[in-house]
């Protein structure tokens, strides 16, 4: 059953990845440099997108909450699976809808991205929050989350390797991107059918918990203090990791000089982490979980160096990309692993396995560094000079070229550096301590075991 559920678990994120990119790395330049806003109404607009994401990523905690105590002919994590995807997707259109001039641009933009936002991660947080449900050994869900993972950055990659070339060859007109994000709303809903369909939800490993209340909710998330340190590392990384990927079709324009090589960057990018994802495993058995961080931030750091002073070769910003990406794709999949592990260590210390309260927590992560790093990006295009007036400036001078440099890479690589500080500090769960929680586990009669193929 293993196997069977790791694949259709997997596959299923291929649309979901899609539809995520698109928003998550083209939506700023959508609203930049395709609409022609004022620039009033884009920083209003690249306002909401800062404040509204950190504000509703309050909610997820609420959705995990909700999905903890769902009992249903069909799972706990299936319902909200469908519902979120089909919600999300109507929204997700309007985004990309150019509807409204001026302020009523500005209100309806910011009505339907906190609706798309809260009814994604209602998604996201069913969806993630399968992974620990389908196995409880390390190795296995390395395995499957390593999977997960590799289907999520073909979506990903897809989404960014041909938004540019794609949206450029239908014109570049709201009309042309409108016409995408249908698409890849279509293709998310599609691919939902695998974990839908495919993946067969084992109800009998752990026992029957009761309904969480809201005051047991905020002892579920701040009496796990292992779970509070890989937050504060995980937001620091996703900061600095969204700023620079968001970065990049303005480096690619306004730095090297050449839109229409972002795709093949992009393509560079996305072979690094899909080939570190696929080794990833070999690694995992002769490495452990610290020493794999550890080696992924020197690569993080060397290929930021790298990139900082590779403006014009597009050999260097190739080979730097790669060192990036590798290390970067680790560092993922490593925290997911670390996020994942603090459910087992919740339940064992508080008495009480909460899934999704705890996994709540990955989106909400994924939209403070979103925003965070949507401010940075946001303010950097108005300081640099690339958004000026209703249009997007065709040139930047020297200055804005190191506005641009230092907020790409100087910022990010600090907080990326911070975050592995506080993991390294702070989070104890290895090998070793997990496998004394399972024992503990069992012992108490919170874990069953159940044969898994």
């Amino acid at each position: 059953m293993v196997k069977r559920n790791k694949y259709f678990f997997g596959l299923g994120t291929v649309g979901r990845d899609m539809f995520y990119a698109l928003e998550a790395n083209a939506l700023l330049y959508f609203l930049s440099n395709v609409l022609s806003l004022p620039i009033a109404v884009f920083a209003a607009t690249s306002l909401v997108l800062s404040v509204l994401r950190i504000f509703d990523a309050l909610n997820d905690p609420i959705t995990g909450l909700i999905i903890d105590n769902i009992h249903s002919p069909w799972g706990k994590f299936k319902p909200p699976l469908l519902i979120g995807g089909l919600a999300s997707g109507a929204f997700y259109l309007v985004l990309f809808g150019n509807v409204g001039k001026g302020v009523t641009f500005v209100v309806i933009f910011a009505l339907a991205y906190v609706l798309w936002d809260i009814t994604y991660g209602v998604n996201d947080i069913a969806y993630w929050t399968m992974l620990p449900s389908l196995t409880i050994d390390q190795k296995e869900r390395e395995s499957c989350g390593a999977f997960a993972r590799i289907c999520a950055n073909i979506g990903m990659y897809i989404v960014m390797v041909g938004w540019q070339p794609i949206t450029t060859a239908l014109g570049n007109t709201p009309k042309a991107w409108f016409m995408v994000a249908v698409a890849v709303s279509v293709l998310m809903l599609l691919g939902l059918c695998f974990p839908l369909l495919g993946v067969k939800e084992d109800r009998t490993r752990f026992k029957q918990e009761d309904k969480t209340t809201i005051r047991q909710m905020f002892h579920v998330l701040t009496g796990n203090d292992q779970l509070m340190w890989v937050t504060l590392s995980m937001v620091l990384f996703m900061v600095g990791y969204c700023t620079t990927t968001g970065f990049a079709a303005y480096y690619m324009e306004y730095l090297f000089g050449n839109i229409n090589m972002y795709a093949v960057l992009a393509g560079v990018c996305g072979v690094a982490q899909l080939a570190a994802l696929i080794v990833f495993p070999l690694f995992s058995k002769k490495y452990n979980r610290k020493q794999l961080y550890s080696a992924a931030t020197v690569l993080v750091v060397v290929g930021y160096g790298l990139f900082a002073f590779a403006e014009h070769s597009l050999v260097l910003i190739a080979i730097a990309a790669v060192i990036i990406f590798v290390g970067q794709a680790f560092i993922q999949l490593l925290m997911l692993m670390f996020l994942t592990d603090t459910i087992e260590y919740g339940q064992w210390k508080l008495g009480k396995r909460n899934e999704s309260i705890t996994f709540s927590i990955q989106p909400l992560i994924n939209k403070i560094g979103g925003a965070l790093s949507t401010a940075f990006i946001s303010l950097s295009l108005i300081l640099s000079g690339i958004k000026k007036g209703d249009t997007a400036a065709a040139a930047i001078d020297a200055g804005g070229k190191l506005v641009v440099t230092c907020a790409m890479f100087a910022i990010p690589l600090l907080f990326i550096v911070i975050g592995y500080l506080v993991y390294r500090k702070n989070f104890k769960i290895d090998e070793t301590l997990y496998s004394q929680i399972i024992a503990d586990l069992r012992q108490r009669g919170d874990l069953r075991d159940t044969e898994e193929k």
